[in-house]
């Protein structure tokens, strides 16, 4: 075992957590920190990623036009602690603009209602063309609640996630077994980051407006809590579910490549807030980042 791996053992045992992580520089030279980067683990809202590259075909292909607007009522959304569904009146916005709430803000709302538009269908080319073999998306936000409302016997996915948060109960959820949901692993992760600043995963057009989305989200509480520098970007997605944490993000150094990482924990506590894991993420991808950043660079030819 090498000094980063013990370091991000360290990190994620401190926090109570099971940690897999996966870092590399965008352009595919020099070392790879890598936590088995190759297991399969909750994707939790990362698979929002994946859906951001199938709306970014859309467009291009013109089975959306970006700039066409859609209404979406509140009250008739997949449910989320954020975006649109919060709203008290129905809301007109372009599908590039709810492409961009469901990456800034994490919206379910708007994650289901482009899912809705390009179908399961793009999800499946867009995991087949970047060769993401250990990645599965059986549905949007709205199917992993259901999913979770079953396992309990409540009536709703606010009352199965309250009482999945009681540390006083034993109830587990399939939803939380890479086997039953939505999974990815962070090796996958990392290739869908690295294919869009590569400008493969889209259009070059398209792939400019997914960097830039990635890069407004609004949470500063995961990697960038341990990458806090202001001349530093940090543009990635968080996913949350149970005792599920996760971020990927692509981190910039001035003038450096790159540096792709994907962090995804599982708690062994349920609490709805986890800051200790939050943190954990944080401190992993610093220590990863930093190895990848410091390791030899191959000799020129």
């Amino acid at each position: 075992m090498n000094r980063a791996d013990e370091q991000l053992r360290a990190v994620f045992a401190d926090a109570g957590c099971r940690g897999w992580l996966r870092a590399e520089r965008i352009d595919g030279v020099g070392s790879v920190v890598d936590l088995e980067g190759d297991d399969p683990v909750v994707a939790a809202s990362v698979w929002k990623l994946v859906l951001l590259v199938a709306t970014a075909r859309a467009f291009d292909e013109g089975v959306l036009i970006a700039t066409d607007s859609v209404r979406l009522v509140p009250a008739r959304c997949s449910p989320g602690p954020t975006g649109i569904s919060n709203c008290s009146d129905p809301v007109t916005m372009s599908w590039r603009d709810v492409a961009r709430s469901m990456i800034t803000v994490s919206d379910n709302a708007a994650a289901d209602a482009l899912l809705g538009a390009v179908g399961l269908d793009a999800i499946a080319k867009v995991i087949d063309h970047l060769g993401l073999k250990d990645t599965r998306i059986v549905g949007g936000t709205k199917t992993l609640g259901a999913q979770i409302v079953r396992d309990t016997g409540r009536l709703s996915a606010d009352e199965a996630l309250g009482l999945l948060a009681s540390n006083y109960t034993v109830i587990d959820s399939a939803g939380f077994d890479p086997a039953y949901t939505s999974c990815t692993t962070p090796h996958d992760s990392n290739a869908i980051l690295r294919a869009i600043w590569s400008n493969s995963a889209a259009s070059r057009r398209q792939c400019t407006f997914m960097k830039e989305v990635l890069s407004q989200q609004v949470w500063p509480h995961r990697i960038r809590s341990g990458i806090p520098y202001p001349e530093v970007e940090v543009a990635g997605k968080t996913g949350t579910i149970g005792p599920v944490r996760n971020e990927v993000a692509v981190v910039s150094f001035p003038g450096e490549h790159p540096v792709a990482v994907s962090v995804f924990t599982r708690a062994a506590r349920m609490d709805l807030f986890l800051p200790l894991v939050d943190q954990a993420i944080g401190t992993a991808a610093r220590i990863a980042v930093t190895a990848v950043r410091q390791s030899p660079r191959p000799a020129a030819p």
